[in-house]
């Protein structure tokens, strides 16, 4: 499972991401949602569940936001109180900046009887008034934490300025971090560029390499593009030139999204880099969401073809012999 692959450093894990339903929902409603996330997750190959931490990131980018933000239920209150069902491992996302020293304290100390993962977040942008900073947090976590394993956020676009990114997961390594989640990857070499500095890097300074989970996202539609591109998600001219111009973009991108794994899977078995998949949808369209699932499907063949991940389908007939 997460937890052993990730203390072990063993690649191949797989997981599904996904946002709790919006806080304006009713009770009834939001465990509606529930129980048909719950029904789809079951039947997925995965390690894991991630859970999303949203924030409103109009600050960050001064373009009208494709679809507007609307508040969702806390991560974590969601994760206990509507997920218990499934006996996976959760990977919870905390946004720190809202919370003051003390709260997070308190609330590092409730999760560590939970089978939780925690991946902190920090600020948006630098403009945003916070309580706390993501440093600050650290520095809370390693002093209260006693079992509980601590990620982070990688984004290669960060790096195409200041080719610091790298230096980032390191920092964040001595921080505590021993995984690191990226940001939906459309632009493959981005994402080699920071793993190739990484790697170098870990090499002539005699330190292990993180696990890196790459984040795959479904695109159903221009608005889906455009959404994704506010959000950060660099596209390569030629990828969304493809996507715009298909007659189904959900399945070129599922497609295209599949290339990306192969090219991930072949540059990381190559380096050596304990490395998984991320699945997620950042629409609520239904056509995304089923698009989603079926990518995990086809990125556990992928692993299971790539000598990454032992088959559940082999899993089950070994235990039947």
């Amino acid at each position: 499972m997460f937890f052993d692959k990730v203390k072990n450093k063993q690649s191949g894990i797989l997981l599904y991401g996904i946002t709790p339903p919006k806080a304006q929902n009713t009770s009834e409603k939001t465990l509606e949602i529930s129980q048909k996330r719950i029904a789809n997750v079951q039947s997925l190959p995965i390690d894991g569940m991630v859970i999303y931490d949203l924030q409103d990131e109009s600050n960050r980018n001064s373009q009208e936001r494709p679809f507007p933000f609307l508040p969702t239920i806390d991560a974590y209150n969601y994760t206990t109180s509507y997920l218990h069902e499934l006996a996976i491992p959760k990977i919870i996302y905390r946004s720190v900046g809202k919370l003051s020293g003390g709260e997070l304290s308190t609330w590092i100390q409730d999760i560590q009887q939970q089978p939780c993962a925690i991946v902190f977040v920090g600020a948006p942008s630098r403009d945003q008034v916070t309580q706390l900073r993501l440093s600050e947090a650290y520095d809370i976590w390693n002093t209260h934490n006693q079992n509980a394993l601590l990620g982070g956020v990688t984004i290669s676009e960060r790096h195409q300025s200041g080719r610091n990114e790298h230096l980032k997961i390191v920092q964040k390594m001595e921080a505590g971090c021993s995984f690191f989640i990226s940001q939906c990857v459309y632009n493959v070499e981005y994402t080699k560029n920071v793993l190739s500095d990484l790697y170098f890097y870990c090499q002539s300074h005699q330190r292990p390499l993180p696990t890196i989970i790459f984040t795959l996202t479904t695109c159903g539609s221009l608005k889906t593009i455009d959404f994704m591109e506010w959000l950060g998600i660099h596209m390569p001219i030629w990828l969304k030139n493809e996507l715009a111009n298909c007659q189904d973009i959900l399945q070129r991108s599922v497609e295209l999204s599949l290339h990306i794994a192969n090219e991930l899977v072949a540059f990381c078995k190559y380096k050596g880099i304990p490395f998984g998949f991320n699945i997620e949808s950042v629409s609520i369209r239904k056509d995304e969401i089923e698009a989603s699932l079926y990518l995990v499907k086809e990125v556990d063949k992928i692993l299971t073809t790539s000598g990454a991940r032992i088959s559940t389908n082999s899993l089950v007939t070994d235990t039947r012999a």
